[in-house]
């Protein structure tokens, strides 16, 4: 079965920098369309960024030209690296995987609908 684990969360102060890592197993991450997805206390979960098959990405305003979603085929791994961060950051992340075949517009991607398999997440608190 497909289990997403996430590391790297942590507490940093506002200006700081995480790299948050999701390894996959049972599920390649290589070729399939892959995000990162954060939830606030009180807030809807937001789609932060995706990737697609052919490494193309997707970012949300709110982190465009702080946060990079990148993959590792060799590792089978997705990752985020998060710059500049602000108190605004702070949430739980998630990585997400999309199983189904069929191809997505570039918003698409952040949209939870579009996945199929979630990790339990990692939590980012940005102090100001």
């Amino acid at each position: 079965r497909v289990q997403l684990v996430e590391t790297g969360g942590g507490s940093v102060q506002a200006g700081g920098s995480l790299k948050l890592s999701c390894a996959a197993s049972g599920y390649t991450v290589s070729n399939h369309y892959m995000g990162w997805f954060r939830q606030a206390p009180g807030k809807e979960r937001e789609g932060v960024a995706g990737i697609d098959p052919h490494d193309s990405t997707k970012y949300a305003d709110a982190v465009k030209g702080r946060f990079t979603i990148s993959r590792d085929n060799a590792e089978n791994m997705l990752h985020l690296q998060m710059n500049s961060l602000k108190p605004e950051d702070t949430a739980m992340y998630y990585c997400a995987a999309r199983e189904h075949s069929g191809w997505l517009l570039a918003f698409q991607m952040l949209f939870s609908s579009a996945y199929d398999h979630w990790g339990q997440g990692t939590r980012v608190t940005v102090s100001s």
